[in-house]
C-alpha cells in the first residue's frame, strides 16, 4: 500500500514555488503535505496531492521537471516515542529511510517514508499492525 509522491525540480529563482501553487490552485489540486530541499542550483518540492495525475499533466505542461516516486505514509500517535518503535522495527529488519517528513494533526501524525525497500517495508509495517495510508 503506498501512495504517489511527486518530486518537481525548481530553479532557485524568486516566485518559482508561487507559479506551482497557483497552477494547482487554479487546477483544484489540493497540496496534503509537502517538504521542500534545496541545492545550491536547484530545489526539490516534494507533494502529496489529491489528484496525481492531473498534477502531473497540468504541472508538465508548464515546464516543470516532475517524477513520481512510491512512498508509504504511515498514521502514528502523535506522542514521545511513537515513530521511535516504527522506525526500530523497520531498522531491525535493515530498511534504509532514504528520506521522511511528517505533520502531525492533534492526537495523530502522518509520516510520509521513502524506504530503499517499498515493499518490504509495506510488508513489515503490516506485520507490526501499522496503520498504512491509502491516500488521503
Amino acid at each position: 500500500m503506498t501512495i504517489k509522491q511527486l518530486s518537481v525540480f525548481l530553479e532557485n529563482k524568486t516566485g518559482r514555488i508561487n507559479d506551482l501553487t497557483r497552477i494547482l490552485g487554479r487546477e483544484g489540486i489540493n497540496m496534503h503535505a509537502f517538504s521542500m530541499a534545496e541545492t545550491p542550483d536547484f530545489g526539490i518540492l516534494r507533494l502529496i496531492v489529491s489528484d496525481v495525475e492531473r498534477a502531473v499533466e497540468v504541472l508538465r505542461a508548464e515546464n516543470f521537471a516532475v517524477m513520481l516516486t512510491d512512498v508509504v505514509c504511515i498514521k502514528c500517535d502523535n506522542e514521545a516515542g511513537a515513530l521511535s518503535t516504527i522506525l526500530e522495527r523497520l531498522s531491525e529488519r535493515e530498511i534504509f529511510i532514504e528520506y521522511m517528513y511528517a505533520f502531525a494533526d492533534g492526537a495523530q501524525a502522518n509520516v510520509v517514508i521513502r524506504p530503499n525497500n517499498v515493499d518490504e517495508c509495506v510488508e513489515i509495517l503490516n506485520e507490526c499492525n501499522c496503520n498504512i495510508m491509502r491516500g488521503f
